[in-house]
């Protein structure tokens, strides 16, 4: 292998994020990498830059498969995938199990393992910081989107009852935006990302706050 391993898992990872909604796509991935390497450039220890570049393009390789109800487990698949894709191009087997290991550990699904490399837990920690602050609200709201719009389901609905008033709905509301984005931050394990953590939480305090406001504003009619 003669290209550096992260432009080549960029240009490996480019046609399995075509069929991909706005919320996982390659946009999506790039700021998954630009804030990793951020939080590694951070750290006290070493980290591989190349590793941890490589496996923030190749995470959600498999998510467009898993929207459509092809695979159930986007982390396995993607991290099988990337072997195959990787091997093709003689990277060494070393690197491969610790892109791997980082693909499969990068969620927060109860099935996938700890992070337990640096690399593993600093792309964990940019893909959680991916779904927080001002750019993360707009994705959690396109992710359930995403889930309640599929067929034989119905759309989420905007308002929190509990702060309206309304009836009480069965479907998810924007309370499930808020408990999503805390869940994240409460799970982060690197001291960057937990200090990249604060002013974005404390922005969606404010987001929250403003949104609970504004309900009702018009009265009744």
């Amino acid at each position: 292998m003669t290209e550096r391993l992260g432009p080549l898992a960029r240009k490996l990872s480019v046609p399995y994020y075509e069929d991909a909604l706005p919320a996982h796509d390659s946009f999506h991935a790039k700021r998954v990498r630009d804030l990793a390497v951020r939080l590694g450039n951070e750290c006290e220890r070493t980290v591989d830059d190349e590793i941890l570049s490589a496996a923030a393009w190749l995470h959600d390789i498999g998510r467009p498969r898993e929207r459509m109800g092809e695979i159930d487990d986007h982390d396995a698949w993607g991290a099988v995938k990337a072997e195959e894709l990787l091997q093709a191009e003689a990277v060494t087997p070393a690197q491969i199990d610790a892109i791997k290991h980082c693909i499969r550990a990068h969620s927060i699904r109860s099935s996938s393992p700890d992070p337990k490399t640096l690399e593993a837990k600093l792309l964990f920690d940019a893909d959680k910081l991916e779904a927080t602050g001002a750019r993360g609200i707009v994705r959690l709201a396109c992710i359930v989107g995403e889930r309640s719009g599929r067929m034989g389901e119905k759309y989420a609905v905007i308002d929190d009852a509990s702060v309206s008033g309304a009836p009480p709905s069965d479907h998810s509301d924007i309370a499930l935006l808020r408990e999503w984005a805390e869940e994240r931050l409460d799970r982060l394990y690197t001291s960057p990302g937990r200090r990249l953590g604060q002013p974005r939480q404390g922005f969606m305090d404010e987001f929250f706050m403003q949104f609970d406001r504004e309900i009702g504003v018009d009265g009744e009619g």
